[in-house]
């Protein structure tokens, strides 16, 4: 495992009050949930990377999915746990009407999906699962967010600087299109990049009993 290191030397408080000692494992591979985190939860490592069948229903619905793949993903690390560690998986999609966009393959489709949001609103929800060795809990959370038109050499131009092949949906919020092409969100802007920060503190809170 590896732990989290934070260039800012100013730590937030614990969520966890007096059970502080409650060792936090994230277990992810994406640097943004891995920065976002270290806003809310002042120490935590970072649990081996697991492979994980990210299969789910044909007929469960778009929303339920974060939910589902972070269930899925807690259960391949519960053999890994102390009576004193919790684990915390999620998954994000970006939902365009009743479809999912995933990561682009390549350049041309991340081109493609952001031409299908450019003008329009889209939701983006996150699963995540909170899981130790006597109990698990699972939420997600939904942000709505609406897309400026966008011309075809705003879009290549974006894709060929920023790259986000790793991204659901083929962007990240914090970027350039971010700033520039987003007209409006309505919820969480961190759930947009990955993690649903009040959400999760708030949760983390209650799991400890506070």
């Amino acid at each position: 495992m590896e732990c989290a290191d934070f260039n800012n030397k100013i730590l937030p408080p614990n969520p966890f009050g007096a059970q502080a000692h409650i060792k936090v494992l994230l277990a992810s591979n994406s640097p943004r949930r891995r920065e976002l985190l270290g806003l809310i939860v002042p120490g935590f490592t970072i649990a081996q990377s697991r492979e994980v069948d990210e299969s789910y229903p044909s007929d469960l619905a778009a929303a339920e999915v974060p939910a589902f793949i972070s269930k899925k993903k807690a259960a391949a690390y519960a053999d890994l746990l102390c009576p004193d560690e919790m684990v915390i998986t999620a998954d994000t999609v970006v939902i365009l009407g009743d479809k999912i966009l995933g990561k682009p393959k390549d350049y041309d489709d991340a081109c493609h999906m952001l031409a299908d949001l450019a003008g329009r609103e889209h939701t983006v929800v996150t699963g995540v699962t909170l899981t130790t060795v006597n109990a698990a809990k699972t939420f997600s959370e939904s942000t709505k967010v609406e897309f400026a038109p966008l011309s075809r050499e705003e879009i290549e131009e974006y894709v060929r600087i920023y790259r986000p092949f790793d991204k659901a949906g083929a962007y990240g919020i914090q970027e350039w299109i971010g700033a520039a092409a987003i007209k409006r969100i309505d919820g969480c802007f961190y759930n947009v990049m990955g993690l649903p920060l009040h959400r999760l503190y708030a949760e983390l809170r209650s799991f400890a009993g506070k």
